[in-house]
């Protein structure tokens, strides 16, 4: 019937999922989801590709290098141009900040790909 054309459960991976109403439903693991977030969900997590101001792919581990001195509230210096940062983690942030770190006498922040670059 119309069940081969439902997508797996995205928690489980069940393939029995059923629709009630405007939900899909796994009866395996009871979660409860709409179709088209999970389109959206998938689409993003798999096209999502971060880039460094050079054109580098980054990935989560990674360690990159400021290009550009910033300024941070309630710092008197900023952060210097060739400030290494080791250990980057990539988010979904606020306006474009996409990579999560701790940079040395700053503490944890967020920064934005295009002010980095690899290695």
């Amino acid at each position: 019937m119309n069940d081969n054309a439902l997508p797996p459960c995205p928690e489980c991976s069940g393939a029995y999922a059923y629709e009630m109403g405007a939900l899909l439903v796994c009866p395996e693991c009871g979660h409860e989801w709409t179709p088209a977030a999970a389109a959206e969900t998938g689409d993003t997590s798999q096209e999502r590709v971060i880039k460094d101001s050079v054109g580098n792919v980054l990935a989560d581990g990674d360690t990159v290098t400021v290009v550009k001195g910033l300024k941070v509230k309630g710092h008197p210096t900023g952060i210097k141009a060739g400030t290494k940062v080791r250990n980057i983690r990539l988010v979904d942030g606020v306006d474009g900040h996409d990579i999560d770190c701790k940079i040395d006498g700053f503490g944890a922040m967020q920064l934005k790909s295009s002010v980095v670059r690899k290695g």
